[in-house]
């Protein structure tokens, strides 16, 4: 029997990569009058993932490797006007409100009166905290943790913590790589709803789907599919 659900929050409760998307299109607006020396996707995502150990994941890290990247592309040609532009798109990126994604009002609030809720989310932790404060979520969830990166042995803490018994977890998400293989690998099942944007690093392509990994197209679809594995 399932008691406990954790999800993912960006993405999975919340509209996210579709902010982060909008604003790499207006880096390369600001990066188009100067002269390249590499391509703009490209180079932001190699200086991204070299960033990840020191910077994290999060709106702070991606800030640093744009400018970072504009200044490698530029050979330092780059305004500090220009500069300032990307820290502005950012700051509005992040200060925007909380849109929820269909089904998560109405089925958040169902799943709290039969289940213990659990978010776990990875970014910085005061935007992290930040978004789940104006989401009007928090209301619902007894447990709430934002991590620095999700993988077997962070969760396997987050379980031991908070005193889960692995039996009766499971997890919900956006990101196969993040959110669901590591829950699988522990024993727990795991849901995945795909979101309209896949970062390239939470990109992951299987032969076949393992056991214990479901697929439903809309949080909506859950109440039902917990129905059929309780």
């Amino acid at each position: 029997m399932i008691e406990v659900i954790a999800f993912d929050a960006d993405d999975t409760l919340w509209h996210s990569e579709s902010l982060y998307v909008m604003t790499q299109e207006g880096f390369k607006e600001v990066l188009a009058p100067y002269e390249l020396n590499g391509d703009i996707d490209a180079k932001l995502y190699e200086t991204e993932m070299g960033n990840l150990k020191t910077f994290g994941y999060g709106a702070k890290g991606f800030t640093l490797s744009m400018i970072e990247t504009a200044i490698e592309l530029t050979d330092g040609r780059i305004q500090g006007r220009d500069i300032q532009k990307i820290i502005n798109a950012v700051r509005e990126m992040i200060s925007r409100d909380i849109k929820l994604l269909d089904g998560v009002a109405e089925t958040i609030p169902l799943l709290a009166r039969d289940y213990t809720l659990m978010m776990i989310t990875k970014g910085d932790l005061l935007d992290q905290e930040s978004k789940i404060a104006r989401s009007g979520l928090d209301e619902y969830f007894q447990i709430i943790e934002v991590v620095s990166t999700k993988n077997k042995d962070v969760y396997q803490k987050l379980l031991d913590r908070n005193g889960i018994d692995i039996a009766r977890f499971l997890m919900v998400g956006n990101s196969v790589p993040s959110d669901i293989l590591p829950v699988l690998a522990l024993g727990a099942p795991g849901v995945h709803i795909p979101y309209q944007y896949t970062w390239s690093h939470e990109h992951v392509e299987l032969d076949q789907d393992p056991q214990g990994l479901y697929r439903l197209q809309n949080i909506g679809q859950l109440p039902e599919l917990l129905n059929q594995i309780n």
